[in-house]
Formats: C-alpha cells, structure tokens, sequence
C-alpha cells in the first residue's frame, strides 16, 4: 500500500466519527498500538526536541524499508506520533521523501490541539522525513 493510499486510508477512519473526542480516542488508540521503543532509544540523541510532551522516535532500514518506532509521556502525543508511523512505517525512503504531510491538516485535528502540540506535528514530520534523508544516503 503506498503512502497517499494509508493516508487516504486513515482519512476515511476519522471520517466515521462525528464528535472531536471520538476522534481523540482513535488517535490515542493508534498510539497505543505502536510497536515498542527499545529502551536504548529513549535517550536524548531520539528525542524530538521542541515537543511539549517529551517524544522518542527511532528508526531502522532493512531491505530498503525504512521501520520507525516511537513513544511519548503523553497519549494524545503519542497517538499524533502514531499516526505518521501508520503511514510512513515500511515505506521506502524515497517514496517517505517525496510525501505530501499535508495530510493532517485534513485531519482537522491541528485546529483543535494548543499551539505547542500543533507546532509537534511539524517537528515529527520533519524528523522522519529527516531519517528517511540519512537512509537514502546510505543506499
């Protein structure tokens, strides 16, 4: 499945809830379903800085996918986190490159979170596409 289709994807399941807390708690329920973070990454080199929440986000590349694994001290982050995971998770770098993230703005959730975890959004972005960047160099 490629990336504009998970996203399309995970539109549609938001689509389906008619209230914003509804939606909070798919979102949250997404991220707790990650995959575990191994405990060497919850340090200060996997840490996205300029969250609200603190947030881990670790990846690895195997046969030219990349896996991403993150966790958060706070749900609702956690479950934003989530989200790009969902979409981004076992993509190549290139194609994780070339994404359009304009994706959650269509969520609407941006609109109803406080500036700071908006402003997260961006900076996880930004960090995946950045390890995405670092594993097409190598291959």
């Amino acid at each position: 499945m490629t990336i504009a289709d998970k996203q399309q994807l995970l539109l549609e399941d938001l689509s389906f809830f008619d209230n914003w807390q509804d939606r909070y708690e798919y979102v949250i329920g997404l991220g707790k379903k990650l995959a575990s973070l191994p405990d060497t990454a919850r340090d200060a080199d996997h840490l996205i800085k300029g969250c609200q929440s603190q947030v881990w986000l670790d990846a690895t590349f195997a046969d030219g996918k990349i896996h991403y694994f993150a966790d958060s001290d706070s749900l609702i982050t956690k479950g934003m986190i989530a989200l790009f995971v969902s979409v981004l998770d076992q993509q190549s770098p290139d194609d994780i490159l070339q994404a359009d993230m304009s994706f959650i703005e269509k969520t609407g959730l941006k609109e109803h979170l406080a500036p700071t975890r908006a402003n997260a959004l961006s900076l996880m972005a930004t960090q995946m596409k950045q390890r995405a960047l670092l594993f097409s160099q190598q291959s």
